[in-house]
């Protein structure tokens, strides 16, 4: 069933072949009414300078001029064709000499100012059309200048002459009639092809909302239903194509997130179809550059010979069959960590990359057997200081100030134990039971800020600033304390071990469609590379005694990474090339 809508194609192709014809029927009529008032208004002029250089020569005959006898023009009224014309002579600088309508004509007043003996000054000749101060009527006025005086002809501006200077009214009613003849032939011809554009406009429309079409869409038999009929098959065609390649795309799609593997598909032109965010985050960690996308790894140097290998297949013609598919393998090191690359090349010139980390499993093992050893030996620490402390109290004769310190040292030693024993609790509880872990929409840019204001004291103190590049629209679906746990380690990490005086930066880099890439730096001292790998690892310290003495548990790191891979997400570190200890972790919109 065709929606019912007012026709607005047919009334703007109407509008706008009427608003051309218009306009074209205007500008023939302005330029011949002009044509002709200009013909018209030449032919008068023609008669008054006639007029003119006949009353000339007379003078110059009876040497008029000379003796002054200007009278004597009046004898010229009889034998000029127009008894209606007026006639004028005016002196140089002004003075009426004579005037054929007005007896008393040396007094009229000084002509040296009237419009048409200014133009006969400057251009030889002039005209105008005014009313006259000496006789009260409007007159057509034309002057010529000969050198020693003006000679001026007008006739008087009444009905005869304005009808004379109007143009032809037969051909304006001759247009007139034409273009309401097409107007009508227009509205006839866009009415037909209106219908045609209204039905394929609501076609479209409803195509564009998906809806649900009837089987049989009603076209004019001519060759405009044909071409309609055409595309509407077309159309179903490509949504059942459509519809099968979305879902099979679906389906891939969720397949590689869950993935373990970095995994990404390029065009034959380098251009990535489709990345993971296990790809993302590999080639980054490799690089060491924290803005690096999926289309960059051709830059990369470490994936030269993988370049270099998709660079010479693709200039190749030959291609072998499907079951000889080009490949190459290759592995990278980077500090403790070890990828496996492998490269795909498809008949059509595509190609896949495979970034596979072979060196977590070996990381895992070794995490479970130091960590029996690790809680035990972080428990005995405080608890044999509080023990200590508390003994000397009780064993010897301590003066009362010795007694508030040792108390106040017991006392701290037992935060620490109570800190311990929550970051264990917390880490236990991630990885046992993250599904009971409460989930909402949250805004990171929110997050941080609290975290800052938080440590703000502790900032302040050491004299760190701190640089934030996440837009507040960042916005994910995730565990409240966890991610500010997160951030809050972070910083606590960067005011414990990374001295005063430095800068915190914490950038959101990257964005795709599943999640978002942070970046957490500053500008310290950095980690010596062979502790970079470990340091995500229970109760590892870089310097133990130092971490003893800042208060650290030795989980905050383990924390962090459990807490990024219960958002779906993973975190890397390394140190920057310019100084200073750089995180790259990314968490899942979802």
């Amino acid at each position: 069933m065709v929606i019912k809508q007012k026709r607005t194609y047919q009334k703007r192709i109407f509008i706008y072949s009427i608003a051309v014809f218009t306009f074209f029927t205007i500008a023939i009529l302005i330029f011949q009414f002009n044509r002709e008032k200009r013909y018209k208004t030449s032919q008068l002029e023609n008669t008054l300078d006639n007029i003119t250089e006949i009353t000339h020569k007379f003078i110059g005959h009876q040497r008029i001029f000379e003796g002054g006898n200007f009278h004597l023009l009046d004898s010229l009224k009889t034998i000029l064709p127009h008894e209606n014309v007026r006639t004028t002579v005016i002196g140089r600088n002004g003075e009426v000499l004579y005037d054929s309508f007005v007896e008393d004509y040396e007094y009229m007043e000084n002509h040296f100012q009237r419009p048409e003996i200014q133009k006969a000054l400057f251009l030889g000749k002039g005209s105008s059309i005014r009313g006259s101060a000496t006789t009260s009527q409007d007159f057509y006025y034309y002057a010529r200048f000969y050198h020693d005086y003006f000679i001026r002809t007008a006739v008087v501006y009444n009905i005869e002459i304005v009808h004379f200077l109007q143009a032809e009214r037969m051909f304006i009613a001759f247009l007139i009639f034409m273009s309401v003849v097409i107007w009508l032939l227009l509205f006839f011809v866009t009415r037909r092809l209106g219908d045609f554009i209204t039905r394929l406009k609501d076609f479209a429309i409803r195509a564009g909302r998906e809806e649900k079409m009837e089987d049989h869409i009603d076209f004019p038999d001519d060759e405009l239903g044909v071409i309609s009929q055409q595309i509407i098959q077309i159309y179903k065609k490509m949504k059942d194509a459509k519809d099968d390649l979305g879902n099979e795309k679906d389906k891939l799609f969720r397949h590689l997130q869950v993935l373990n593997v970095g995994i990404a598909f390029f065009s034959a032109k380098k251009e990535k179809t489709l990345a993971n965010s296990h790809f993302i985050q590999y080639i980054n960690l490799i690089s060491e550059k924290s803005t690096i996308s999926a289309g960059h790894i051709f830059v990369i140097p470490e994936f030269s010979e993988i370049s270099d290998f998709i660079n010479k297949h693709l200039e190749d013609d030959f291609f072998p069959g499907q079951d000889e598919l080009p490949r190459h393998e290759i592995t990278i090191a980077r500090g403790d960590h070890f990828f496996h690359i492998q490269v795909i090349i498809f008949a059509d010139k595509s190609f896949e990359i495979l970034i596979t980390d072979i060196s977590r499993p070996e990381r895992r093992r070794l995490l479970k057997q130091q960590l029996t050893s690790n809680i035990a030996h972080e428990l005995k620490t405080p608890l044999a200081s509080i023990r200590g402390y508390l003994e000397t109290i009780l064993s010897t004769d301590v003066p009362a100030d010795k007694q508030k310190y040792f108390i106040e040292k017991a006392f701290a030693q037992s935060e620490r134990l109570s800190d311990l024993i929550n970051d264990i609790s917390l880490l236990s509880n991630i990885e046992d039971a993250g599904d009971l872990f409460e989930f909402k929409k949250l805004n990171i840019r929110r997050i941080i800020d609290d975290v800052i204001e938080n440590l703000s004291s502790r900032l302040d103190a050491s004299h760190i600033k701190c640089e934030i590049q996440v837009d507040s629209s960042v916005e994910l679906n995730g565990n409240d304390s966890l991610i500010f746990s997160v951030f809050q380690n972070f910083v606590e990490n960067s005011i414990n071990y990374a001295g005063e005086n430095i800068t915190i930066s914490i950038n959101q880099y990257l964005e795709d469609e599943n999640y978002y890439y942070f970046s957490y730096s500053d500008n310290g001292p950095g980690i010596p590379e062979e502790h970079l790998q470990r340091i995500f690892e229970r109760f590892y310290r870089v310097d133990k005694g130092r971490s003893r003495e800042t208060g650290g548990t030795g989980l905050g790191l383990s924390i962090v990474k459990n807490a990024v891979q219960l958002h779906k997400g993973e975190v890397s570190v390394r140190n920057r090339p310019e100084g200073g200890l750089e995180y790259l972790f990314s968490l899942a919109k979802r």
